[in-house]
């Protein structure tokens, strides 16, 4: 559930506004810093520092002047960590009548993985004492949602009565009024700031904003529909060979995420992890990829970004996980498949380069392409007949000719994929020591709409005799709890 916390006070002048944040304001906590503003430019305030802009409208009608004419009403928002200085915001100086004013308000939530906002407006132009808006955006609406309801009138004596906000099929209970200020500086204007929640209904409408004003105004107001997060993102390491990472981006639905990137970021290196860059998840709640492809010996974290119905971006990420290996590792992700090796040393790589020469008036002019990826003889050693044997699994069927090399410890500048042409295989007839002599040419990753390969129906039926020993096990559970269980350990 989600609460109002606390207000800090009004800060106001004709043109820059540093509002202090309310006694109690603490980290995880969702600051709110809304702002009433007018110039004769309709001049947007400045994003504070670490603030992130949820919108902004100017409304009212007519010219600027003192009490009349258009006000612009702006939210900030920050997810608090403690420490926090007071935030900046301006409009340009020097304008006559130019008039700024703004407060900051606390929300606190009582579960949830983060915060998740969204924000729509509208203005009434009509001067009078009943004060109604329609907002521009529809947004999504749920049972428990906060309204945070922001008030700008033109009129700085407008005190208001009987705040309310309404959408078809959704049921609001009544607001509470916490905000009233009167902003003098300059031609002035009036901030106001109520709450009401959601107690019942759903849907995707837009809202309407309205109010008793106790003298004529005109102006703006807005809704900020805050949500308690639901998606979450977890990397379980599996316990299988080639290691992979299975990756579940959860909560999608509840938080009306409608697209979904993956990411592995390994030191400097950012790569969409395979099969999700992109992936249209608006009729889903889970996300589900394996990740096999990962370098070993050094940590590895995975961010998700996830666009909203709205096309807000929401970054969700985990802290970073190591695989650890015993050796180097040839594998082909796609079939799921690997094998154990040991490169030998040296490793010479050649580089080609379609040329011309030409002999212009005694000075030789060289015109070429540009020089190829590298190409040469990798030599590996497996040490046990189960090796090799794995080796000759992955070689013989390689996706698109690809294979996948890592180090045991990885190094970037031999870690990669590579296209096999040919390879020679070299046993000792004394122990299981085998070589291999693979001739590669570096190349590009397998295509990216190619998933790797987790668990299949041949792990539930190697581990499982029948559909009543499979209900048995997963009781109680779903098929998701059966698509995140790690056969390996079983």
């Amino acid at each position: 559930m989600i609460s109002y916390g606390a207000a800090g006070a009004l800060s106001q002048h004709t043109d820059t506004v540093t509002p202090a944040l309310p006694a109690g304001a603490s980290a995880g906590q969702l600051a709110v810093l809304q702002v009433v503003s007018g110039h004769a430019l309709d001049s947007i305030p400045s994003t504070p520092s670490g603030w992130t802009l949820a919108g902004t409208l100017s409304g009212g009608g007519g010219s600027f002047a003192l009490n009349t004419g258009p006000r612009r009403l702006t939210l900030f928002v920050r997810v608090l960590v403690g420490g926090e200085a007071a935030p900046t915001a301006a409009i340009p100086s020097g304008s006559t009548g130019s008039t700024i004013g703004a407060r900051i308000v606390t929300l606190t939530r009582s579960a949830g993985t983060g915060w998740r906002w969204a924000a729509s407006f509208g203005e009434d132009n009509t001067s009078g004492t009943g004060f109604s808006i329609a907002g521009a955006s529809a947004l999504t609406w749920a049972s428990g949602d906060f309204g945070f309801l922001a008030y700008a009138w033109n009129t700085q004596t407008a005190s208001t009565t009987a705040r309310a906000i309404t959408a078809a099929g959704v049921t609001f209970g009544t607001a509470v009024s916490h905000l009233g200020d009167a902003i003098t500086s300059g031609y002035g204007a009036r901030l106001t700031m109520a709450d009401s929640s959601v107690t019942a209904g759903s849907g995707t409408q837009a809202p309407t904003i309205t109010s008793t004003l106790s003298a004529a105004a005109t102006g703006v107001a807005g809704v900020l529909r805050v949500r308690e997060a639901g998606t979450g993102l977890t990397v379980t390491a599996q316990a299988a060979f080639p290691p992979r990472n299975l990756i579940s981006v959860s909560g999608l639905r509840a938080d009306d995420i409608v697209t979904a990137t993956v990411y592995r970021q390994a030191g400097a290196t950012r790569t969409p992890v395979r099969a999700a860059a992109a992936v249209d998840v608006s009729a889903a709640s889970v996300l589900l990829r394996v990740d096999a492809e990962q370098p070993f010996g050094i940590p590895v974290s995975y961010t998700a970004e996830l666009t909203d119905a709205a096309g807000t971006v929401w970054t969700v990420s985990v802290a970073p996980i190591t695989t650890t290996v015993d050796s180097d590792v040839i594998s082909d992700a796609i079939r799921g498949i690997g094998a154990a090796v040991k490169i030998e040393s040296p490793l010479d790589w050649a580089r080609t380069r379609d040329t011309a020469k030409f002999n212009v008036g005694g000075r030789i002019v060289v015109v070429g392409k540009k020089r190829s990826t590298p190409s040469g003889t990798m030599t590996v050693r497996t040490v046990t007949d189960a090796d090799g044997d794995a080796l000759n699994a992955v070689l013989d069927d390689l996706t698109e000719g690809v294979l996948l090399f890592r180090k045991q410890s990885s190094l970037s500048r031999l870690d990669g994929y590579y296209a096999l042409t040919d390879d020679t295989e070299s046993p000792n007839w004394y122990d299981q020591y085998r070589w291999f002599q693979l001739e590669v040419q570096s190349t590009e990753a397998w295509p990216n709409i190619l998933e790797a390969a987790g668990y299949t129906l041949q792990d539930i039926a190697d581990n499982f005799t029948t559909l009543q020993d499979i209900a048995t096990f997963f009781t109680p559970g779903t098929l998701l709890t059966i698509a995140l269980f790690d056969f390996g350990t079983v």
